[in-house]
């Protein structure tokens, strides 16, 4: 089992020596991955629906706006040495795919072969418009599309695409990623599309849930997971291949704090609690869990990544548990 938490791409947190801090004591306690996530501009005005609130409303005014993620990517390669770095998710349909798949593959032989590539649609369509991507309407084939290629940079050389999206002669992509068989791609989103690119063409599957209206909880996430599943399947892959991951929001209490009244979410809670939700949804499938740490300040941050460590992984059965 692997366990990662997300990093703060915006706002007050979104600083090189609260990003240091952070990466370095993942390192130290030995947590597996840290992942980032993007936006390249934000649209001040929009009616885009936010797929992970009640509201569907996306607030535009940021306090130091997003990092770009693979610039920050490279940033923290260099202040790590063991921890998999990873997008969640990159919005595929915002960049030139050959350009992408060089920055990627170029991240992935400075920082010795640790990139994931976390992959999404995009669903901020006046950020579509902004960045001249690809029309909206079609981010879901440019998306499949553009992985493909993608892969191709990645695997072939010399490397010619002809696409419905693009087009490209025979050239040289050099250099190929340190990986062998290339940067791991891990679809994001649960919709019905999302689930099928999963399991057709990706290595893994990287919903979010626990956040209204996207829940996923374990009835729901354990037909999706059987969907993926099939998908691969069809695809003629080994559905074990396909590395299911989950990212939620994360909030362990102390050992001597009560129990909150009434229902819980899960992953909040105590120590006993989470690792309970944490059972539950390995045997659903996850091994790799990412999280957000529901903390307000820098030290209530570190601290809750010292307690998931050690009272909350250091429990787990060894079947379970991976330092």
């Amino acid at each position: 089992m692997d366990f990662g938490f997300a990093l703060p791409g915006r706002g007050p947190f979104a600083t090189p020596e609260v990003l240091v801090k952070l990466a370095h004591k993942a390192e130290a306690l030995r947590y597996s991955s840290i992942f980032v996530t993007d936006h390249v501009v934000i649209p001040m005005t929009n009616a885009s629906a936010y797929p992970y609130s009640p509201s569907g409303k996306f607030a535009t005014e940021w306090t130091n706006g997003y990092l770009e993620p693979l610039t920050l990517m490279s940033f923290l390669a260099g202040e790590t040495t063991r921890l998999r770095l990873g997008t969640s998710v990159l919005v595929i349909p915002y960049r030139n795919p050959v350009v992408t798949a060089k920055m990627l593959a170029t991240l992935d032989v400075l920082s010795g072969g640790r990139v994931i590539l976390g992959a999404g649609v995009g669903w901020f369509k006046e950020e579509f418009e902004a960045l001249r991507a690809e029309a909206f309407e079609r981010r879901g084939p440019v998306t499949d599309e553009y992985l493909r290629l993608m892969r191709e940079c990645w695997s072939r050389e010399p490397v010619s695409w002809q696409g419905s999206f693009y087009k490209m002669e025979a050239v040289s992509a050099l250099p190929k990623p340190r990986q062998a068989g290339g940067i791991p791609i891990w679809t994001g989103g649960h919709t019905d599309v999302a689930l099928r690119r999963a399991g057709e063409l990706s290595d893994g599957w990287h919903p979010i849930g626990l956040r209204p209206p996207a829940m996923l909880l374990p009835e729901e996430f354990r037909d999706k997971v059987a969907i993926v599943h099939d998908w691969a399947r069809k695809a003629g892959r080994d559905p074990r291949a396909v590395t299911i991951s989950f990212r939620c929001p994360l909030e362990v209490l102390p050992q001597r704090a009560k129990p909150a009244a009434g229902d819980r979410t899960l992953f909040r809670g105590t120590p006993a609690q989470v690792k309970g939700d944490i059972m539950t949804y390995a045997a659903l499938g996850v091994t790799h869990f990412v999280f957000d740490l529901v903390a307000p300040d820098l030290k209530g941050q570190l601290a809750l990544m010292e307690r998931f460590a050690d009272e909350v992984r250091s429990r787990l059965p060894r079947s379970v548990k991976r330092a």
